[in-house]
């Protein structure tokens, strides 16, 4: 334990009490470490307490390396390997909290968040965590152990580990202050951008000239080589829902993305059914079979205004193109007001991906999403945090 003549001394310093912090902190002090667990907000878990609606979606039975983002797609296997989804629903579990899969291996709370902070807050007590809220770090240096100097007093540990998170949602006191310290102790950090965001998108860029808000459908978002099939959702500014969100995080300012509204069906081969079968029909009732009426009478503009039987081969076979692979280019996204989630971070090749420990920097440790590993939707993302958590707590 360092020794401090103006400060309290700990093992053990977390700064921030979100999911991966209580993990980390949890694990240190349950393995005997005298560990102290800082966070500038009133109370701990501010983002477990919103996410899932309020039920958390706390993991995914899904969970693999492939499904997250780094610039360093090694870098996150080990500690998933080490601390699995299993391992977290068998917490879950001896707690006796209920829960249910939801969609896609999503785990949610069958009760509220509260339940998982409530369990975390009792591991930490296990482990007699000193755990302090409504403390803001002012500077942190660092001799023969860190010191920190917080507006209610100083304190040192041999061990220190930023767990503060990344940008999004800055209304829940989100900001860059572990991308600070990091580069403070000579540590990268990758571009950062808001992911598992909102896009916006002009009604010209997608090619429809009606107001669609609140309309939403099952779909196809692709970038690149990436594509998510789950619903989208159409807003005022732009496209939402799952698929657009997961899409997010591999969408780069100025790309395009494609969109199949068709996903179950060719649109080419319905089209010309439908014109052999129904040739009296507007092309706005024959959509219609397949889409929200205003989306139907919307996408049906860019067609002639007559029966289906009048509607040339060649015309229907561009349309139908357009269906199954509409390619449109996103102004920006909602920013990370509305981000789920930041992509990028804290460079893991400057970390141990057994420990999270600087390579460079003695005793210094990153967790949770102040690191440069992103996760789908669902759940994935509080895997990262209970699993690099653990993988720190275990070695501080």
């Amino acid at each position: 334990m360092s020794a401090d003549p103006d400060g309290q001394a700990f093992d053990v310093i977390v700064i921030g009490a979100g999911a991966a912090g209580l993990m980390c902190a949890l694990t240190a002090g349950q393995r005997g470490r005298k560990v102290l667990l800082l966070d500038h907000a009133d109370k701990v878990g501010a983002k477990i307490l919103i996410s899932g609606g309020g039920r958390c979606n706390f993991t995914n039975l899904y969970c693999a390396a492939d499904r997250f983002i780094s610039a360093n797609p090694h870098f996150h296997k080990s500690a998933l390997d080490r601390y699995t989804q299993h391992d977290f629903i068998a917490l879950v579990e001896r707690h006796r909290i209920a829960y249910h899969e939801k969609t896609l291996g999503q785990l949610f709370c069958d009760g509220s968040a509260r339940a998982i902070v409530a369990m975390l807050l009792a591991e930490c007590a296990a482990g007699q965590v000193d755990i302090r809220t409504g403390h803001r770090v002012i500077n942190v240096t660092r001799a023969d152990a860190f010191a920190l100097e917080t507006d209610r007093g100083s304190f040192s540990a041999a061990s220190l580990v930023l767990a503060t998170g990344g940008l999004s949602i800055p209304k829940m006191g989100a900001s860059g202050f572990a991308y600070e310290i990091a580069r403070r102790f000579g540590l990268r950090v990758t571009e950062t951008v808001p992911g598992l965001v909102p896009l916006t998108i002009t009604p010209e860029a997608l090619g429809i000239g009606e107001p669609l808000s609140g309309i939403s459908l099952d779909a196809i978002a692709s970038c690149g080589a990436q594509s998510f099939r789950e619903a989208i959702l159409f807003t005022h500014r732009g496209l939402s829902g799952p698929a657009i969100l997961q899409i997010s995080s591999y969408w780069r300012q100025g790309k395009a993305i494609a969109l199949n509204l068709l996903p179950t069906e060719d649109a080419e081969t319905f089209l010309k059914e439908r014109k052999r079968s129904r040739p009296r029909a507007e092309p706005k009732t024959v959509l219609g079979e397949i889409f929200p009426s205003r989306l139907a009478q919307a996408v049906a503009a860019s067609l002639p205004d007559t029966a289906m039987a009048n509607i040339p081969d060649r015309t229907l076979t561009a349309f139908a193109a357009r269906l199954n692979c509409r390619e449109v280019t996103p102004t920006g996204s909602e920013g990370y007001q509305k981000a789920e989630v930041t992509v990028g971070g804290i460079d893991t090749h400057d970390l141990s991906s057994r420990t999270m420990e600087a390579r460079n920097v003695a005793g210094l440790y990153l967790i949770g999403e102040a690191v440069d590993v992103t996760g789908w939707l669902g759940g994935y993302n509080f895997q990262w945090a209970w699993s690099s958590g653990w993988c720190a707590g275990q070695v501080v």
